[in-house]
């Protein structure tokens, strides 16, 4: 693999994380870090959910970010950036909300850093579905997300995690990486 980050941009329930722990197991010996907006949702304050000023999300699933949020994301994402350029392989699990401007923010972020980035695609109907099955996720997220975080993103790769089977995406990604 030739990139040191690979960026895994798609909406809710697309299948970023299991690409991302199926890449992580394929690229052994090799440790690759998954690493992605969970990651840093799983370690914010609960109160952040609902909060104006950190993540409300409406009742037909879109999101809106409060500037508590943005903050601590700045930090976070400059932190994951410091983490790659000593040296750390990443596979970056990421949803851009606000699509080729999310995209911008890591193009700065690691320019002169060697970057796949990978459009993970799923039918909405697709994510709509394992988005209730899960259950963790708010209702509508899925469908909101399934197309608007790919507008203007500009990919090295597409994989459909909706139709190809996970391993099937990890091969295409890890050929051209």
């Amino acid at each position: 693999m030739r990139a040191q980050v690979i960026v895994l941009n798609g909406g809710s329930s697309s299948g970023k994380t299991s690409l991302a722990r199926c890449l992580q197991e394929m690229l052994l010996p090799q440790v690759w870090l998954a690493i992605g907006v969970d990651t840093l949702i799983a370690v914010a304050p609960a109160g952040l959910w609902g909060h104006p000023d950190g993540i409300v999300v409406a009742e037909d699933g879109s999101i809106t970010v409060g500037a508590g949020y943005r903050a601590a994301e700045a930090a976070w994402l400059h932190g994951v950036a410091q983490m790659i350029r000593k040296g750390a392989r990443v596979i970056l699990d990421e949803v851009f909300l606000d699509g080729a401007a999310g995209q911008a923010v890591w193009r700065d972020l690691l320019d002169g850093v060697v970057v796949c980035w990978v459009g993970v695609r799923c039918a909405a109907e697709v994510a709509v579905a394992r988005e209730a099955a899960r259950g963790d996720r708010a209702a509508g997220m899925a469908a909101t997300q399934a197309e608007s975080v790919h507008r203007g993103v500009v990919y090295d790769l597409e994989v459909d995690a909706g139709r190809w089977a996970t391993e099937e995406c990890a091969r295409q990604i890890l050929a051209e990486g």
